[in-house]
């Protein structure tokens, strides 16, 4: 049996399919060090489009398990990682050696003193490396359960059912696409950067 790489959204769909999705969603949406490093806006795009069949090929998998499973575990994860920042969530960030994560954190911090805690949490989850991060932040800095739990989900839900449905439509719209998944992934890395990019120059401005 060949290893499954968590990090490879192929390998995870390969051999879990929407499970993997759940698990791995789940990680990064609260796991903080663990899913610091897991694929996230790279695994639901390959899903929705492996979701859409074609005249030659039914789906490889199916769309409602998709949706349901990574809104479950973003849903689920954001909660576990305020959980987490409410019981010593400042302290593992201050033993951690890694550079990026006390990076993320801050910009985290900035982001919901910006934006207040709403619209951080919403925009948060379409930001990689910042969403493992906000919400063990947001319990960490004693964001209102009632007001986080609600804002979470709405984001976590926004996020993980707009990707699924992008890559289903694609995969719906163009034959045998799931024949550039690489491609497709990639092109999806570049633009989830694209907010970390955006407000890198921003600040480099007001500086």
């Amino acid at each position: 049996m060949t290893a499954v790489n968590p990090m490879n959204s192929a390998s995870v769909l390969a051999a879990f399919g929407a499970i993997g999705v759940l698990v791995v969603i789940f990680a990064e949406s609260g796991l903080l060090v663990v899913g610091f490093f897991l694929p996230g806006d790279t695994l639901l795009f390959p899903a929705g489009v492996l979701c859409a069949g074609s005249a030659h090929q039914p789906p490889r998998l199916a769309l409602w398990q998709v949706l349901l499973c990574a809104a479950v575990g973003a849903v689920a994860g954001g909660q576990v990682g305020y959980l987490i920042g409410r019981h010593g969530g400042r302290a593992l960030l201050a033993r951690t050696s890694r550079q990026r994560l006390k990076a993320a954190a801050a910009r985290a911090e900035q982001l919901l003193a910006r934006y207040g805690y709403r619209k951080a949490l919403v925009i948060g989850r379409f930001v990689p490396l910042l969403r493992t991060v906000l919400h063990p932040v947001a319990g960490a800095l004693g964001v209102p359960a009632p007001i986080f739990t609600l804002w979470q989900t709405v984001g976590g839900i926004l996020w993980t059912q707009a990707l699924v449905l992008a890559g289903y439509t694609l995969g719906a719209s163009v034959p045998a696409v799931d024949d550039y998944l690489l491609s497709l992934v990639a092109a999806v890395v570049v633009l989830s950067m694209l907010p970390l990019l955006i407000e890198a120059r921003r600040e480099r401005r007001r500086r």
